[in-house]
């Protein structure tokens, strides 16, 4: 059994969010003997995928090292990467079945464009000690299945250097209870980009996510009504890699458009 390493919502190796894909099953392997893998791999997600009756449709589930999650942009994307551009599917638009619902995936240029649920969140108060625990102070902060603390500079964004785990217990009460969550501020002005994230994710066995597409699926609906216009250039700058995707908002939809670039191919020597 093949497996990929996949760099997505990156054109080059090493940039983006690095995700293993698991060449397609007929069946189901037990969860637990997926999570072992995920926790062997040691990425931010494995994918696994499983065939269906439809050669463009298949069954798609994500794991962490920790924990199965419900949603996962950039592993879907390197899914969609190695079914088109590694196994040679020329379908013109795959379906996933997930636990978000049926995800489909496009080509759209020199990558690929997701269909993803618009995750639409709601203003709070910030939670007391939160600007201490980040190293910044938050200008608003909203709650979906994770918190988005708005801050008031792209440079704000780059130089955290947060308390994980003080982040983790104030951000779990307010979340999905695994304390994820996302700081995005206005791109300076005059660069290729709208806006400028990052993600913590530690709950999830992820201190910080170099590229979040599930992320963007909440914070592409705040901005896109803060600035006026649905269609976003997004950069998560993870330090020392850093990814980019466009988001664009289309009702109680995202759009997400990016690129991805195989870095490996191994062999699995066992049976799951």
């Amino acid at each position: 059994m093949r497996q990929w390493t996949v760099d997505a919502f990156a054109s080059e190796p090493f940039k983006g969010n690095p995700a293993c894909v698991v060449e397609p099953f007929d069946v189901w392997p037990g969860a637990e003997r997926m999570q072992t893998l995920a926790a062997e791999n040691n990425q931010a997600e494995t994918a696994f995928l499983l065939r269906t009756d439809d050669p463009a449709r298949f069954g798609l589930r994500w794991f962490t090292p920790a924990v199965e999650v419900p949603l996962c942009g950039h592993a879907t994307l390197a899914s969609s990467h190695v079914l088109l551009s590694e196994l040679g599917l020329t379908t013109a638009a795959l379906a996933f079945e997930t636990h978000s619902g049926v995800l489909t995936v496009t080509r759209a240029d020199d990558g690929y464009r997701m269909d993803f649920p618009a995750n639409n969140p709601t203003l709070i108060e910030t939670p007391e000690g939160l600007g201490a625990i980040l190293g910044a102070e938050p200008l608003e902060t909203w709650s979906a299945d994770r918190l988005v603390v708005l801050l008031g500079s792209e440079g704000e964004v780059r130089g955290l250097k947060p308390d994980l785990a003080g982040l983790q217990a104030i951000s779990a009460s307010f979340s999905d209870g695994r304390g994820n969550l996302g700081v995005t501020a206005l791109a300076a002005p005059g660069g290729p980009y709208d806006i400028i994230s990052r993600f913590f994710a530690p709950g999830s066995g992820i201190p910080e996510d170099p590229t979040t597409g599930g992320y963007h699926c909440t914070a592409a609906p705040l901005f896109a009504r803060k600035l006026g216009k649905a269609r976003l250039r997004c950069h998560q700058a993870y330090p020392g890699r850093g990814g980019d995707m466009i988001c664009e908002v289309q009702g109680e939809r995202v759009l997400l458009e990016g690129q991805a670039v195989t870095v490996s191919e191994s062999r699995l020597r066992l049976t799951l």
